[in-house]
């Protein structure tokens, strides 16, 4: 009998479609999964969607499952949450989360899917790739008790690490937004919010998550002597212009990339699968429900992206929800 599902594809650069995929079948250490959830990460996804994706880039913009290639046509995606239908005795009918994109069904090895812990609902769990990112952003920044932190950028990201640095001890942390509506979300994340005339400076670290050129300077204003500015936007193929000329050597002040594609060297005996179970782990807290701004049927994902990469659906994290069997 041949298996059939339904995948999301880029066709060209601002439309997509649904399209009809043939699985094969699972063959030894290999699982299908039945997609419950998926997760459109809008800032990299719309990125991908309106074809930003430079051409030096294209190899290591790649999702582990991605078909095709950039600009397209490709299927993309990487926030994935579904059930286990067949495969090993162990993980039949376990919930899972797995880097793939946007399909009904799919077959991939068993090692390619982490179990989703019992205290995490599977609707909350498509955000595991996402704090898997603020996890690495936060080992490579090494907090220390009592710093003063701000987070410049309130989307998905940079709200999955403020929410991370609120349960740090004795930290200030502010998420600063250039949208008032952001207030609402750092208020549920249980940190300070500051549109970005009002940041509290003299910050001992910033973590930049905005992805613009205003947000990346307004992270160095906000520094104090010898602070750092911890680099996570993806500007894709637009270039930066940055204030080095003012008082950014007189202040010894720093910046530094992170990126979810290595496991941070300050974690030399982690691996990728150590640091996603500890996402998923970190997961159970329902103030993470947050994150979650919309949801729509896996079939009007042609129509809710291009709303999406315009930002006419405002969309932290936007979540596609998959027909019951």
């Amino acid at each position: 009998m041949i298996r059939t599902a339904r995948a999301f594809w880029l066709n060209e650069p601002g439309r997509g479609e649904i399209r009809d995929v043939t699985l094969p079948d699972p063959g030894e250490g290999e699982v299908l999964v039945r997609s419950l959830y998926s997760g459109v990460s809008r800032g990299t996804e719309t990125l991908v969607f309106r074809g930003g994706v430079p051409e030096s880039q294209h190899a290591a913009m790649r999702a582990p499952f991605q078909e095709g290639d950039f600009p397209a046509p490709v299927k993309y995606g990487y926030l994935n949450v579904g059930v286990v239908e067949e495969g090993p005795e162990a993980l039949v009918g376990r919930t899972v989360f797995c880097l793939y994109p946007h399909q009904t069904r799919y077959v991939v090895p068993a090692s390619a899917v982490t179990p989703v812990p019992d205290s995490v609902p599977a609707g909350r769990a498509v955000l595991a790739g996402t704090v898997e990112t603020a996890v690495n952003a936060l080992w490579d920044a090494a907090p220390l008790i009592g710093d003063r932190i701000a987070v410049v950028g309130g989307g998905m990201v940079g709200c999955s690490v403020a929410a991370l640095l609120a349960r740090f001890p004795g930290v200030r942390v502010q998420l600063v937004d250039a949208d008032p509506a952001r207030a609402k979300t750092a208020e549920a994340l249980g940190v300070g919010f500051a549109l970005p005339e009002d940041a509290a400076g003299d910050c001992d670290l910033v973590v930049h998550a905005s992805a613009t050129e205003q947000g990346l300077s307004r992270a160095l204003e906000l520094l104090a002597a010898e602070g750092t500015v911890i680099e996570l936007s993806w500007y894709g193929d637009r270039r930066v212009s940055l204030p080095l000329g003012e008082a950014f050597h007189s202040r010894r002040l720093a910046i530094r990339s992170s990126q979810v594609g290595t496991v941070s060297p300050a974690r030399p005996n982690r691996s990728y699968a150590d640091r996603l179970a500890l996402a998923l782990d970190l997961l159970a807290d329902p103030a993470l429900d947050a994150l979650v701004t919309g949801e729509s049927p896996f079939e009007e994902l042609p129509d809710v992206m291009p709303r999406l990469a315009s930002g006419e659906i405002p969309a932290l994290c936007h979540r596609v929800r998959y027909a019951a069997p």
